[in-house]
Formats: structure tokens, sequence, C-alpha cells
């Protein structure tokens, strides 16, 4: 596990563009077949991956100031049809005595897990909770000079989600419990979703007919259920009448994925080769690049959903005169745009064919639940002289940014604002041309999919 970051920690000095392609060390695969719980995607348990040490602070220099944001932590599934779904279907088949040994045992680990569910569908999870607590933890041990100054200023935004609200309760809490002497302001409207949670044009642009036949071509290759049905079904033939198999695999590859969100039981996974997660998992690893990051396939648009949060983050970022933090609390689908947009680790990659996507690319490594970035400024300590610097975070490891410095992880701030300004001026105007005005019917798999992240 230690290996998958390397691509995230390498010290280069040339410039990056949305071109560059940073390639992970080990295969999707391997690192799926070495822990299953990767296959979750955007449902990955943050606490699984792997934090690096981080750089010293340059000589003669300080952090004053940590700009955040940050996805809500593990939850429930959203919808009860995600557990009654394939309750029904295994309940038939168990009516008409044609459910296995390991098909009973799978309907009952649902039915438990569906119990669980009421009245929490969509909510925050204790591990999710967890989660904020140990990456607020983690803020006061990294950087004591900001979180531990006296009478800070601590702003902290969410969106309207409740889910994400609690997050950010839960890291505000870690860092009141570090400092009494802590101010903090704390919001949560409408007023700011412009650049908390901007429209999600990406995901009605999956109707245009750009990313769907893609995505439907994807989804038949990569999701072979003969294997499964014949562990949870004796009678073919009545499966082949009353079960849409790769249907069926889908949502108890959901159930079983997100079952890390929770304390206890995870054993659904069991039902799954490591090639079937693997492949799986490379159909949600497609439909997030697809849909929020800068793929050539739908125009090398989606990431600029995210382009008024970029202007939040450098406007505020001018602002700040003492040592304070700005903390923004939301969503998986603007994490992995704004990631995408400032092209942090290689994340503003471009990549033409689809068979090498997950060599560079994987949602697990970008949009874990609690998913975050933090961008960390220098100042040169009192008496000193020297240029504001910064370094880029994504999930608490050092990134590379797409300006040229000789001290990585640290860019000149300067640096980094001008090619952000000057790319900003680049955004496409109506980047939707031809979007209908009726959206057609979204397949049931991407349905899946969309209900499926947030």
């Amino acid at each position: 596990m230690k290996t998958i970051f390397t691509m995230m920690g390498l010290a280069l000095t040339l410039t990056l563009s949305a071109q560059t392609r940073q390639a992970y060390e080990k295969s999707a695969l391997e690192e799926i077949t070495a822990d299953k719980f990767l296959a979750g995607g955007n449902a990955v348990d943050y606490d699984r991956l792997p934090r690096k040490a981080l750089t010293p602070t340059p000589k003669d220099y300080e952090p004053y100031y940590l700009s955040h944001y940050g996805r809500h932590g593990s939850r429930w599934l959203l919808s009860d049809r995600d557990y009654s779904s394939p309750i029904n279907t295994l309940k038939d088949a168990k009516k008409a005595g044609v459910l296995t040994a390991e098909g009973e045992k799978a309907l009952a680990k649902i039915e438990e897990t569906q119990k669980t569910s009421k009245g929490h569908l969509g909510d925050l999870s204790p591990v999710g909770e967890k989660q904020h607590h140990g990456i607020g933890k983690r803020m006061v041990q990294n950087f004591p000079e900001i979180f531990k100054t006296p009478y800070i200023h601590i702003d902290a935004r969410s969106t309207t989600s409740v889910r994400a609200i609690l997050s950010m309760i839960a890291e505000c809490e870690e860092l009141a419990q570090a400092n009494a002497t802590a101010t903090f302001h704390n919001e949560a409207n409408d007023a700011i979703m412009s650049y908390m949670n901007a429209p999600k044009d990406g995901l009605q642009r999956m109707n245009e007919g750009k990313a769907r036949p893609i995505q439907n071509e994807w989804s038949v290759k990569m999701r072979d259920p003969r294997r499964l049905m014949k562990v949870l079904f004796n009678d073919q033939d009545w499966v082949y009448i009353n079960v849409m198999p790769t249907q069926l695999m889908g949502q108890i590859y959901d159930i079983a994925t997100n079952q890390q969100s929770h304390d206890g039981d995870t054993t659904l996974l069991d039902l799954f080769t490591a090639e079937e997660l693997y492949r799986l998992w490379n159909g949600n690893n497609l439909y997030w690049y697809l849909n929020a990051a800068n793929a050539p396939q739908t125009g090398n648009v989606m990431h600029w959903q995210q382009a008024n949060l970029l202007r939040n983050i450098i406007e505020t970022a001018d602002t700040i005169t003492q040592k304070q933090a700005t903390l923004r609390f939301g969503h998986d689908t603007v994490v992995l745009p704004i990631v995408a947009l400032m092209e942090l680790g290689g994340m503003g990659c471009s990549i033409d064919n689809l068979e090498e996507l997950d060599t560079y690319f994987r949602s697990y490594m970008v949009i874990p639940t609690a998913c975050n970035i933090q961008l960390v400024f220098y100042r040169p300590k009192k008496g000193k002289s020297g240029d504001i610097l910064v370094k880029a975070l994504l999930n608490e490891n050092e990134v590379t940014m797409p300006v040229e410095t000789n001290m990585f992880p640290y860019y000149k701030w300067d640096d980094v604002k001008n090619f952000y300004v000057e790319k900003l001026k680049k955004q496409p105007k109506n980047p939707f041309p031809n979007m209908p005005q009726q959206s057609p019917q979204i397949p049931a798999f991407i349905q899946q999919m969309m209900n499926s992240s947030n």
C-alpha cells in the first residue's frame, strides 16, 4: 500500500500541464487484490489509505494559513431501494426454492444492513464522524503554528447537506479542543452554494450522448455476473427468466463496498473475486472520469464546474494577513473537479485511450469518503524576507502543482496564483451549448452510480 502514493510524491521540478500523466507504480488490479475495499471507489473508507510524513517547513518560514475543501465522511446509502431491490430479488428466489446457502447468507446480511439504515439514509455514519475527528486532530499535529495560535479565527463553511454539516462540526470540535481560545464562524446556507457546490452541469452532460454510449459499452464489457449467479442461485434457467444479473451484481457490489462505512460485518465482499471487484470498480472509475475530470471524451470541460470554487480559494487567500484557516465541507462531486481543475498530483490529465485510464487515474485515491485538499501557506518569519510559499495536500499527502519549483513540495504563491488566474480566463463561456431542455431517460446503471455519489 505504501507504493500507491509514489506518483503523488514525486519531486518534480518541471512545469506540469493538463496533459501530464503521473503513473501509479502498481496496477489497480494488484492494489484491489491486496485490499478489496479499494474497489469501493468513492465509498472507500478514508482511513484505509496511507499517509506519508510531511516535508519539514523551509528554514526561516512558518505556516500561517490553511485553505481547505473536504468531502463529508462515510455515510449510509441514499435510498431504501438500494437495499430493497436486491432483497426482493433474493426473497423471490428463496420462495421459489432456488437460493443457494450462500444466497441465503447474502440475503440475511443485506436485510440486516437495511434494518440499520432505517432513519439514517444518506446520514453521516459513526465511521464518517471518526474520519473527520482524525483529520482535525492531524491538522493540529501537522500545523501547530497555525492552530495553536491564541485567538486564531477559523472560518468553517458547509453545503446545506446535514452529513457535510456534521463533518464540519467533527473537525471543528478537534480544533476547539486543541485551542480553547480559537474563534469560529460556521455557515451553511444557499448564499454560499455557488462556490461550495456549484450546479452539476456535468451530470446533465451525461445525457447529451457523448458519455452515455461509452459508459454503456464499458458496463457490458466490465460486468460478468455468470459466476456470481451460480454462487447465489441453484437454477440458472430461473435466473434467466426472473433476474437481471448485471443489475443485481451492481446492487450487491454497492452494498458490499459501502459496508466499510460502518463498524461490523463486511463479509459481503467475499462474494466477489478480486477480478470481479476490479472490473466493477473500473466502470465506476470511468464514470467519475467522464463526469467530473478533464476527459476528452466529454469535451475537456467537466472540471470547469468548480471554477467558482477556485476563484474563492484564490480571492480568500489574498485577504489573509493573520494566522487563520478557511475550512469548506461538501461533496465528492466538488472535490474531483477542483482537483482536476487545479491539476493537483497530475489529476488534470487528459486520457484519450480509456484502456489506459486506471494507469493514471483512480477514483479511490482522489475521492474516498472524507477526501480533502489542503493548501498550506507559508511566510517568512519575523525579521526575514522572502516570497509567500504554498504547498498542496491531497488526502493529507503532498502533491505536485502545475508550475515550476526547485523546492517541492513548496511553490511560490505568486507563480501558482498567476497560473490559475490565467487559466480561469480560458473558462468556456458556455461549455454545454447544445444541452436539451428535456433530458432523456438515464440508464438504470448510470442512475445507480449517480445515486451512490455525493
